[in-house]
């Protein structure tokens, strides 16, 4: 058992229209945390479940933690009335039904919007739900980012934040996929151990 320092990494699987995604990407961030024995959290989105089933059958079949990241990825905050409780619901059912898990309790909003607002969390706490926030971010969203860049960015914020840190990735930047080998490696040569999110005391 590692009684080092831990780290959760998280990828938000996200935006099915997505125009430089790689073909495959998710799939290859897949094939590398399988190869390397890492388990991760996926906040999966609705909308994205239902465009790649297969690969979202996949993340819970290779034993990764499954959360929630909305149906079609809205701000949660700009959801009025029954809305935010409409698109959890709409993005709950498209998980069980794709990936045959419940994603309860985690929840990731989009571009973390409303994980500082109490309505929001309120709101969701009222249907079973916690907002994951993240502690370390690599930006791997930017289309310009290199997956040096990447790595070295989540592997130095990892650093400075120690024992706990979750880290930000998503599933569709072909950057994050190019970024592992070098992040997985750096993060275990700081002795840290790869947890999911219900290891750690995750707050909103």
């Amino acid at each position: 058992m590692n009684d080092g320092p831990r780290v959760a990494l998280t990828f938000d699987a996200e935006h099915p229209d997505r125009p430089w995604c790689p073909p495959g990407n998710a799939d290859r961030i897949l094939d590398m945390l399988a190869a390397d024995g890492v388990e991760a959290s996926f906040f999966v989105q609705g909308r994205w479940a239902e465009a790649y089933p297969e690969t979202a059958r996949r993340i819970a079949s290779d034993g990764h933690l499954v959360g929630h990241h909305s149906h079609y990825h809205a701000r949660m905050p700009l959801l009025l009335g029954g809305g935010l409780e409409d698109d959890v619901a709409n993005g709950e059912r498209a998980i069980r039904e794709v990936l045959g898990v419940d994603p309860h309790p985690w929840f990731r909003c989009p571009f973390g919007a409303g994980h500082d607002d109490p309505r929001v969390l309120e709101r969701l706490a009222a249907i079973g739900y916690r907002n994951v926030y993240w502690d370390v971010q690599a930006e791997d969203w930017e289309p310009w980012r290199t997956g040096e860049a990447i790595a070295a960015d989540a592997v130095d914020g990892v650093r400075a934040h120690g024992d706990g840190a979750v880290v930000l990735l998503h599933t569709w930047p072909g950057g994050t996929a190019e970024s592992l080998p070098a992040l997985l490696g750096g993060l275990r040569d700081l002795g840290f151990a790869f947890v999911t999110v219900d290891r750690l005391e995750v707050l909103p």
